[in-house]
């Protein structure tokens, strides 16, 4: 009886080995198989967007709220604008009024101008000459002492303001003749271009007071509210963009040589395993880091890996900022020989 029982007992020790022997045999032959897909863990990245205002107001409008669609250019907020009409409208006279200057200073002097500044030369000619025969006629007397030298002073003196006012009619008659300096007509044209600008940065700051949304997205966060005082810069939304969403994952450095930018992916979510999203590898960091604790992966924390990034091709709104997803890699164009 104690043989027999000895002998069943080798019997199944034998098929045990048996047994492991060929579940070892098919590991080995699953181990020399290549891997037909790549399994990875990330997490949704959805860039998000800080909007304000770039002057400094009252805030007039607040035209959407927290979890609002929104398009791209649509109009999101408004400041108090009467001010900045203004100075719009200030600035634009100024630059009327020094255009006008440049139009004047480029047509030159008008005939009417030229003609009444020579009858005013002619007219200081025949005070001059007048003066100067006055001033002979008592100096020739003073010589037979019919008259003082005190009067022929005087007349010498009037001599001479006529000649000086002959002098500047002449130049006045010449300057109405050649018209303004080109030195003249440059600064007037500098003055009108800076006066331009003044204007466009006026628009500009009136432009400002009103906040469009950059890109399509959702509105996250509505921070202001209708009468609050902002500075320039200063956040009024955050704005959660629709596109781009990718994926942020991690790649250990003896799978990094599987994988290239452009190879497509699919990307499950715990929510709805069963519609997964299209993606394709967009980055691979060149550089290596530590695991982040964030990243469930079943590699060793310590490990060093490989940051990727996996783009959406048609993202939708089950995708939210730091979802976990899973992300399968098919493998068989990489192990045929495929870029």
């Amino acid at each position: 009886m104690a043989r027999v029982n000895t002998l069943r007992l080798a019997l199944s020790l034998m098929g045990v080995l048996i047994a492991l022997g060929a579940g070892g045999y098919y590991l080995w032959q699953q181990e020399r198989q290549p891997q037909k897909r790549l399994v990875l863990y990330g997490n949704i990245d959805i860039r998000e967007v800080n909007l304000g205002f770039n002057v400094f107001g009252r805030v007039e409008q607040m035209l959407v709220e927290e979890g609002d669609e929104v398009t791209q250019g649509q109009r999101l907020a408004v400041l108090e604008q009467d001010r900045f009409i203004d100075r719009v409208a200030a600035a634009r006279a100024k630059l009327e009024k020094q255009r006008a200057v440049v139009k004047e200073l480029e047509t030159g002097s008008r005939p009417e101008e030229i003609k009444k500044a020579r009858a005013e030369k002619e007219a200081a000619e025949i005070a001059f000459r007048n003066a100067q025969r006055i001033y002979e006629r008592r100096l020739t007397l003073a010589h037979t002492e019919a008259v003082s030298e005190e009067t022929v002073d005087d007349a010498r003196e009037a001599r001479d303001r006529a000649a000086a006012n002959l002098e500047a009619a002449r130049q006045v008659l010449q300057l109405a003749i050649e018209g303004p300096r080109q030195e003249d007509i440059e600064a007037a044209h500098a003055e009108a271009q800076a006066l331009k600008a003044e204007l466009a940065l006026a628009q500009e700051d009136l432009q400002d007071t009103e906040i469009y949304a950059p890109a399509a997205g959702t509105i996250r966060v509505r921070i202001l509210e209708p009468g609050a005082i902002v500075t320039a810069g200063e956040p009024v939304y955050t704005l959660a963009l629709k596109n781009p969403v990718w994926v942020r994952a991690y790649i250990s450095e003896p799978n990094l040589g599987r994988i290239y930018p452009g190879m497509p992916v699919e990307v499950f979510t715990d929510s709805r395993p069963e519609q997964p999203y299209q993606g394709q590898i967009g980055f691979i960091s060149p550089t290596a880091e530590f695991t982040p604790k964030t990243v469930q992966t079943p590699e060793v924390r310590t490990s060093l890996v490989y940051r990727i990034r996996v783009i959406i091709a048609n993202p939708d709104y089950g995708l939210h900022q730091g979802m976990p997803v899973t992300l399968i890699i098919p493998l068989q164009n990489h192990l045929e020989g495929n870029p």
